[in-house]
């Protein structure tokens, strides 16, 4: 057995019916050509179903001592491993539109993971057009972080389109080649850690007793509450109350969408800022649009959550290796120049603050800072005493095309965690030449996230416009029967110029009808994107 740090037990800790606390990510293949679709899927959940040794903690399940999750918790081997159970193959009822594809990740995401059985699933799915399918992964966040999770993914992938990989991205085997491959691609190796991430009391001891660093973090954040420091945000002060802010239920609604990398890497140039401060300014302007909708808008800012990895180069071992900064949204500026700044602003605070410390430091300080949201959770005082509005994580993820036993990958798009007070989670990968977003809400609290989708392009097109970028904006194209209905080729051309109010809700009547996609190019052809549409 081997013990679990408190770091990652966290999540244990925080999590009811209502809060499942694990992260997923939904994936999307093209099949190659000249195969039989079901020989081809079947040798793939072959090779998922590995029954031989596996990687930590795939194998393991949760042992707890007299006084449960109280007390020490232990990761020890599961004997009775069922790759039957933990492994499914289903099929998407007709017509297998991403409609129903993030219906079925919305129904499997709200469910709770069987703490007497190893923390994950691997879900096959298939019945998609143009010979598309998909695989659908969870596991608890106890055992793995978003980082880890492309980690895991990656030794299952080539980017070569005719390489075959006959081993499971579980076993230990994979996780071996895995590591050696990463060391021969690291020019400078890191520094060696323990086989355990230390506990968050270790931690206090070792980086508090010999240094002042965290001590003057902690004063910088007391200086907010102070008023003395207006440009840092901190968790739980000024963090508004809203349709997002609340307490949610166990019920989950899931969306994904793709932007091109470069044209928000554009937007972040433009306004001498980082593709992170891009991310969060597009985002902002879609959290206001959606809560001016529903007339619900605070004059108090939102607040957002934002992970910082502190996984070191190499490292495939730490089940969780992340700090957090909070940035202000500025959902209270009008104007969307303004509001970039005032998000940048906000951002360069936090990250000036984080460069004073160590990867232990940032981990003590972090935890210091979750103290009280653990509590509010434990509580569920946390929908009346919000540490933060949303949470807007970026994840990296490869950036060449990569391939499965010859199945292209076409998008990769996490599903994470909503959490009382935090309705709404988002979270991106980069993957090739695109930012794959996965956006998953409370059911309940934002019955309609599938807009967010349209207002985050309405919002990365407002930035542009105040940017003074000048791009070639493609013609929105629908489908002949959508094109048939009220005009929805002048509401398209509606939603191309958004000029007016009135010019957008048309827009976003057209996008909801005609149901638009997304294209980029693939290997010298044009493949389709997800739909813009909700579970």
């Amino acid at each position: 057995m081997r013990r679990m740090p408190l770091t990652d037990a966290f999540f244990l800790l925080a999590e009811s019916r209502r809060t499942p606390m694990h992260v997923g990510g939904l994936t999307l293949f093209t099949l190659p050509k000249d195969v039989d679709d079901t020989t081809f899927l079947a040798n793939l959940g072959n090779i998922l179903r590995y029954d031989g040794e596996l990687r930590r903690p795939f194998g393991e399940k949760l042992k707890t001592g007299p006084l449960g999750l109280a007390g020490n918790i232990f990761w020890e081997e599961d004997e009775d491993m069922d790759m039957e159970y933990h492994v499914r193959h289903s099929a998407l009822p007709k017509p297998g539109r991403y409609r129903e594809l993030f219906a079925l990740v919305s129904r499997l995401h709200s469910t709770l993971l069987d703490r007497s059985r190893p923390l994950w699933e691997m879900n096959l799915i298939e019945g998609l057009p143009n010979r598309q399918f998909a695989t659908y992964f969870k596991a608890h966040h106890c055992a793995i972080d978003g980082v880890g999770a492309m980690h895991m993914m990656s030794s299952m992938y080539s980017t070569n389109a005719r390489t075959k990989v006959k081993i499971s991205p579980f076993s230990r085997e994979a996780y071996e080649i895995y590591k050696q491959q990463l060391s021969a691609n690291t020019k400078q190796p890191g520094k060696p850690r323990d086989d355990e991430v230390k506990a968050v009391v270790e931690i206090l001891r070792d980086q508090l007793g010999g240094t002042v660093n965290v001590a003057r973090a902690i004063r910088e954040s007391a200086n907010v509450w102070l008023g003395r420091n207006t440009s840092m945000a901190v968790p739980f002060h000024k963090v508004p109350k809203s349709a997002v802010s609340t307490q949610i239920t166990g019920s989950r609604r899931f969306v994904a969408q793709s932007w091109p990398f470069e044209r928000v890497r554009a937007l972040g140039r433009a306004y001498d800022g980082t593709l992170n401060d891009a991310v969060m300014a597009m985002c902002a302007g879609a959290l206001r649009k959606h809560l001016q909708e529903q007339r619900d808008l605070p004059k108090i800012s939102l607040k957002a959550m934002a992970p910082v990895s502190l996984r070191a180069a190499g490292d495939v071992d730490s089940a969780n290796a992340i700090g957090m900064v909070i940035a202000d949204l500025a959902t209270n500026v009008r104007d969307p120049a303004k509001r970039f700044r005032k998000i940048k602003e906000s951002m360069d605070a936090s990250k000036a603050q984080l460069q004073q410390l160590s990867a232990g430091e940032i981990q003590a300080y972090t935890a210091i800072s979750q103290a009280p949201l653990l509590l509010t959770q434990l509580t569920g005082l946390a929908g009346r005493f919000p540490a933060f509005s949303t949470v807007i994580s970026n994840v990296p993820g490869p950036r060449e095309k990569r391939y499965w036993n010859g199945a292209r990958v076409d998008g990769m798009y996490p599903v994470s965690i909503p959490m009382d007070g935090s309705a709404i989670n988002i979270t991106l990968v980069s993957n090739n030449e695109n930012l794959d977003f996965g956006i998953v809400a409370c059911r309940k609290s934002v019955p309609q996230v599938q807009r967010l989708i349209d207002y985050m392009e309405e919002s990365l097109v407002e930035l542009e416009d105040a940017a003074g970028l000048r791009r070639r904006r493609p013609k929105a194209k629908t489908k002949a029967k959508a094109k048939a209905k009220s005009g929805a080729a002048h509401t398209a051309k509606a939603k191309t110029k958004t000029k007016t109010k009135a010019g957008r809700k048309a827009a976003a009547g057209a996008s909801a009808r005609a149901v638009p996609r997304l294209k980029t190019k693939a290997g010298g052809k044009t493949r389709a994107r997800p739909k813009r549409t909700g579970a």
